[in-house]
C-alpha cells in the first residue's frame, strides 16, 4: 500500500485565495505608485457660478438631472463661461469645465484694470463694466465678480442692469469683456498714433 502525500495549500480554496492575494497586491502597488507620481500643476482656477436641479416630465415620470454654470480662468487675462447638463453634479461640473475651455475670451488689461468703460449684453441681462483707480478692488457681486477675478482683473467696477439670471450676466460679462480694445489697437484701427488719439 503507497501512501498518497497530501501537499497543504493544492486545494481549490487555497488556489482561489492565492489567487485573491496577487490581484490585491497588484492593486495596492498599482495605487502606489498612482500616489507617488508628481501631479501636474495647473494654471487654470474653477468657479461654480451655480448648479441648478432640472426636472423634465417624460412619459411614465420625472426625469431628474443638474444644470452647473461654471467659470475657468488663468488669472492672466483669460477667461470663459460653460455649462454642462448631466445626472451627477460632479458630472455637470465637469462638462461645464470643458465647455468653458473651449470658449476662452482675452482680456486686455492697463495694469490692474481694465483700459476702458463697457457694457456687455445676454439676453435681458446688460452688465456695466468701468475702469477704477489702484487699490478700488472688484467691486461687483455674484457671477460678473466670479468672471473678473478668474480673468486676474484687479481694479474695476461693474453694475448689472436688467435681468439678474446668473447664467446672463456671467455671459453678458463675458460679452463685455470680449468688447475691451488696447489703446494701442484703437489707434491702428483708425490709422493714427497713440499721441495724436489722446492729444
Amino acid at each position: 500500500m503507497v501512501d498518497k502525500e497530501v501537499t497543504a495549500g493544492t486545494g481549490p480554496d487555497d488556489a482561489e485565495g492565492a489567487r485573491k492575494g496577487r490581484r490585491t497586491s497588484s492593486r495596492e502597488s498599482n495605487r502606489k505608485m498612482m500616489e507617488d507620481r508628481p501631479k501636474e500643476q495647473s494654471d487654470w482656477e474653477e468657479k461654480i457660478i451655480q448648479v441648478r436641479r432640472v426636472t423634465k416630465v417624460v412619459k411614465g415620470g420625472k426625469k431628474l438631472s443638474f444644470r452647473a454654470v461654471v467659470a475657468v480662468g488663468n488669472g492672466k487675462g483669460q477667461v470663459g463661461v460653460g455649462v454642462g447638463k448631466s445626472a451627477e453634479v460632479i458630472g455637470a461640473i465637469q462638462k461645464g469645465v470643458s465647455d468653458a475651455k473651449k470658449s476662452l475670451v482675452n482680456v486686455p488689461m492697463v495694469g490692474t484694470t481694465i483700459p476702458h468703460p463697457v457694457t456687455g449684453c445676454q439676453g435681458s441681462s446688460r452688465v456695466l463694466i468701468k475702469p477704477a483707480a489702484k487699490g478700488t478692488g472688484i467691486i461687483a457681486g455674484g457671477a460678473v465678480r466670479a468672471v473678473l477675478e478668474l480673468a486676474g482683473v484687479g481694479d474695476v467696477l461693474s453694475k448689472c442692469l436688467g435681468s439678474r439670471s446668473p447664467l446672463n450676466v456671467a455671459r453678458g460679462a463675458i460679452d463685455g469683456l470680449q468688447q475691451l480694445r488696447t489703446f494701442e489697437e484703437t489707434a491702428r484701427l483708425r490709422g493714427i498714433n497713440i499721441r495724436q488719439m489722446l492729444g
